[in-house]
């Protein structure tokens, strides 16, 4: 028999404590017609079990339990004998234990000990766990072992980053079957015009296709959800852009801060023109960008000079005419680009991917740049979370 903490059976406010009975999903040929007298047993100790188990709603901790789904799942993942899978917030192991039931190999990366607890048992008692690891920790700090693919129901907190992290890891896989909040599914699944469309598609697009599978009611899930959730596939895309990936992540999250905004408008912002203008002069190594520099470094030196007499007032306007004129200069070379490629009165969130790979090439073959190169490359690698954000 099963034992819990005493722990696990106290209420917590605002949420429910549940048998664990309502948490183990099962098929009803399986509970009707069990394969052996030593299967009868295990299933009679579950339904018999008398402890309970706290769902923190606030950790997106929901039980998928229905039956039919689970296994609709398992088979739309395609999931081959030889094949390990991934499986992110296993939680009890109603879908662990179908997958084990399919795949090689299955890796389980679970945050709450108590569900590790848990998981193990129920894997023991199938003895199949030789079959599974558990690795204990925060799914978005952890480093994966290698994989073919990833089914897993989602905790909603974590959708976007952990998405990021699939999509652009260093992990090849075949194909992810992601169970997710319904409104982050559409997100991810809408197309240029699309109301929902903005940068998460994109980003997810550049490297990978997302195919819809199938809603699920909030209903299959204990503690029930307030929203639906739907199942999407997602296939890591054989060939991708030659991108710059720090530009093309900088570059989308300049061009949808305000999606249903006019290009044009966006880079007439002076705030803009003079950020990119720094970005663009550490970057960029045209004679027009030296030449530019060189200007500036005779101004600067007159100013020097001047400021050494103490006259500050022409220090301050020789500095400010030099800034004039490159931010002068600058703007006509941004307009011209839009222009150009007649980008100007286009809105972002009716771009599709083909036409914003082609804009940012104009843009940096002119010598506009959006990321600091400067930076080191493992220094960008924390803001992969944001990458899919809003």
């Amino acid at each position: 028999m099963l034992r819990l903490p005493k722990s696990l059976s106290k209420f917590v406010t605002g949420q429910r404590s549940l048998p664990l009975r309502q948490l183990h999903a099962r098929s009803s040929r399986r509970r009707s017609h069990p394969k052996n007298d030593d299967e009868d047993k295990i299933l009679r100790r579950q339904e018999n079990r008398e402890a309970h188990l706290h769902l923190y709603k606030s950790r997106g901790q929901h039980i998928l339990t229905n039956p039919r789904v689970l296994d609709s799942i398992v088979r739309k993942s395609h999931i081959k004998p030889t094949d390990t899978v991934l499986e992110i917030g296993p939680g009890t192991g109603n879908l662990t234990l179908r997958l084990l039931e399919a795949a090689k190999y299955v890796v389980a990366v679970e945050i709450d000990k108590r569900m590790v607890e848990v998981l193990h048992k129920r894997v023991a008692e199938r003895g199949l766990q030789n079959r599974l690891s558990v690795i204990c920790n925060d799914a978005l700090k952890t480093e994966f072992p290698q994989f073919d693919l990833v089914v897993a129901n989602i905790p909603y907190g974590i959708s976007s980053p952990l998405v990021a992290k699939l999509v652009y890891g260093a992990n090849p896989f075949r194909s992810a079957t992601l169970l997710l909040q319904k409104e982050f599914a559409r997100r991810l699944l809408a197309n240029p015009g699309d109301s929902e469309f903005n940068r998460l598609a994109v980003n997810v697009k550049l490297v990978a296709d997302v195919e819809f599978s199938m809603d699920v009611s909030k209903r299959d899930f204990v503690p029930c959800p307030k929203v639906d959730s739907s199942v999407v596939i997602i296939r890591p895309k054989a060939e991708i852009p030659d991108v710059n990936l720090d530009e093309w992540w900088a570059f989308t999250r300049t061009c949808f801060g305000k999606k249903n905004k006019t290009l044009g408008a966006t880079f007439k912002q002076k705030r803009k023109l003079l950020d990119l203008l720094k970005l663009s002069t550490k970057t960029c190594s045209s004679s027009e960008s030296a030449a530019s520099d060189h200007n500036c470094d005779h101004s600067n030196k007159a100013a020097r000079a001047t400021d050494d007499e103490g006259d500050t007032d022409e220090t301050e306007y020789s500095l400010s005419i030099c800034l004039d004129t490159r931010m002068s200069m600058f703007r006509e070379k941004v307009l011209g680009v839009l222009n150009s490629g007649s980008f100007e009165d286009k809105r972002p969130s009716k771009l599709s991917n083909e036409e914003l790979l082609h804009l940012l090439a104009l843009f940096n073959q002119a010598g506009v740049y959006f990321h600091d190169h400067s930076k080191p490359r493992d220094e960008d690698s924390v803001e992969l979370a944001a990458v899919l954000s809003l």
